[in-house]
């Protein structure tokens, strides 16, 4: 699987280098069989973020975008937009995907939500449905056209100002954050913006063994 996610960001364009940060010498052995760029860290990185910014911390690039391994179908030109915004508004300090929100995964805590400000900043991340409509038929009609539903579904890629992805991983995890297990609530709860790009479609990715049957069946069809 970690295959499929390095060659799909490898084809990217615009990015200066891809590589997988791993403290688990079996993916490091891995990553390296099949000809890819891997660094180790520090196994006490508690999260993605984390590992990131301590690799990072020897990095030239003024940005950085975190592809997360259990994406391997993300389409590249999703990650391009990420990196593109990234380099033509260096005054969003981070960015993130998300796309139309299906009726079904609205109970599904594994379908994180997220909903925006009129700039297209984030409000909350959720992994209840969120908002909550008081009136029942509201809440039907909201599904009437997903491309307008309030609430979005986030797919799992961000990209960081160099500079913000190193203050990030200095503040202390914000109850939030632990409370959902979504670190992207560490960057609101202290303050930093998360700017949201909505992109047409979410790509299937794996959270559960019925995921990963799901994704492999795909790859092996593709």
């Amino acid at each position: 699987m970690i295959e499929h996610v390095v060659r799909r960001a490898q084809a990217v364009e615009g990015l200066t280098r891809v590589v997988v940060l791993t403290d688990d010498q079996r993916i490091a052995d891995a990553v390296e069989g099949f000809g890819g760029d891997v660094e180790m860290t520090p196994a006490h990185c508690a999260s993605g973020t984390d590992r990131i910014a301590w690799a990072a911390r020897s990095w030239p690039e003024e940005a950085v975008v975190n592809i997360q391994g259990d994406e391997p179908l993300l389409d590249p030109g999703s990650i391009a937009a990420v990196a593109k915004h990234l380099r033509e508004h260096r005054e969003d300090p981070m960015v993130t995907l998300a796309a139309p929100l299906e009726a079904r995964e609205l109970e599904d805590p594994n379908a994180v939500k997220v909903v925006v400000d009129h700039g297209g900043y984030a409000l909350y991340f959720s992994r209840a449905p969120i908002p909550w409509f008081r009136d029942p038929d509201a809440r039907r009609n909201s599904f009437s056209d997903p491309r307008k539903t309030l609430a979005k579904k986030h797919i799992g890629i961000y990209g960081y100002q160099r500079q913000t992805l190193l203050q990030l991983a200095e503040l202390p995890p914000a109850p939030l954050e632990q409370a959902e297990a979504l670190e992207q609530l560490r960057a609101l709860a202290h303050g930093i913006s998360l700017r949201v790009l909505v992109v047409e479609r979410a790509a299937p990715g794996v959270d559960t063994e019925e995921d990963l049957a799901r994704v492999e069946a795909l790859l092996t069809a593709s």
